[in-house]
């Protein structure tokens, strides 16, 4: 991809030389187990909120989720991602049981949580079962933005929140989407400032895409590729040592997103783990045919990190370097 503005040019090159300097080419790996898609907010740009009639829903089991994650460990995948709409059906003592239960398959591996808002009770309660890290993201730092879109929820909260799981002990992962409808010129700035404030490990960010049978489904994709790479780096930049994800919705955006975003700052890939016959149902934006599915193979993703040029962290859990630092 031709890079036309010059100053994002030199941004992805000196993100891409951090990254290099502090990660020596090594990409961890995170298995995505998407396990319920029922939802209990209305966020008006996502495809899986409540009012969503056009979904098919499904709740996986807790056995099936123990099952898929079992198979992410033979394959030498160290970190599990549970993600989920905020589904309350899974309550403490199943969620924290869930965990116990892949923790005792191995001791080892991190276990991620991206679930959503909970009480405190429950954050302690999955830490204490065994629970290591937590994605939950702010998606704008415009109050009056994010009010607009999530009619159900308090920008006071979500911080809250972000702040309960660093003093718990999480590595706490955050990021916002790029291009969203209604968003000042100074957004990506404000956002990036954001992360600071919330002393994050972990960063994610991507596109906005419109997502079919919600509010926003007509809007326009403002976010071009190389405003997302832009980003990224300058993300890099900020936040030389944090784990970045590289977006399955890069790849949504434009095939092959993701493994530029490699070269911008990126250091982790999400390969996504969840049963077939449930992961078209997690349909959270419109796909528009663009993603390359057999990213989603782990396998087939670690060879391709290695024609890439770089290294798959196969059987390592990937720590924030932050929490290192840290003690």
């Amino acid at each position: 991809m031709e890079i036309m503005d010059k100053k994002t040019e030199e941004r992805i090159r000196q993100a891409d030389l951090i990254t290099e300097k502090e990660f020596h080419k090594k990409v961890f790996i995170r298995g995505i187990i998407e396990f319920s898609n029922y939802c209990r907010k209305n966020c008006r740009y996502c495809g899986i909120r409540r009012e969503n009639a056009g979904v098919s829903r499904y709740r996986m089991s807790p056995d099936e989720i123990v099952s898929v994650a079992e198979m992410n460990l033979q394959k030498g995948i160290k970190t599990i991602v549970l993600q989920s709409g905020e589904d309350l059906s899974y309550t403490r003592e199943v969620m924290s049981d869930i965990i116990r239960r892949i923790k005792a398959l191995d001791p080892d591996c991190a276990i991620t949580l991206s679930i959503g808002e909970r009480s405190w009770e429950d954050y302690a309660a999955f830490k204490e079962a065994g629970a290591d890290r937590f994605l939950m993201r702010f998606e704008t730092s415009d109050r009056a933005l994010f009010r607009q879109l999530h009619p159900d929820d308090d920008f006071d909260v979500r911080m809250r929140a972000l702040q309960d799981l660093r003093e718990l002990g999480y590595e706490v992962g955050s990021g916002f989407m790029i291009g969203i409808p209604g968003e000042t010129a100074d957004a990506d700035d404000r956002n990036i400032d954001m992360l600071e404030k919330i002393d994050v490990h972990m960063i994610g960010a991507g596109p906005f895409l419109p997502a079919a049978g919600t509010p926003m489904e007509n809007e326009r994709i403002s976010a071009d590729l190389e405003r997302c790479l832009d980003v990224y780096a300058r993300i890099r930049i900020r936040f030389p040592k944090a784990n970045m994800a590289a977006a399955t919705a890069l790849d949504a955006l434009d095939k092959g997103g993701r493994k530029l975003s490699l070269a911008a700052g990126a250091n982790v890939v999400m390969p996504n783990t969840t049963p077939l016959k449930y992961r078209d149902s997690y349909s959270i934006y419109e796909r528009k045919g663009k993603l390359d599915d057999h990213m989603a193979d782990a396998e087939y993703l670690g060879v391709e990190l290695e024609r890439l040029g770089y290294v798959p962290m196969w059987n390592e859990r990937g720590d924030s370097l932050l929490v290192k630092n840290n003690g």
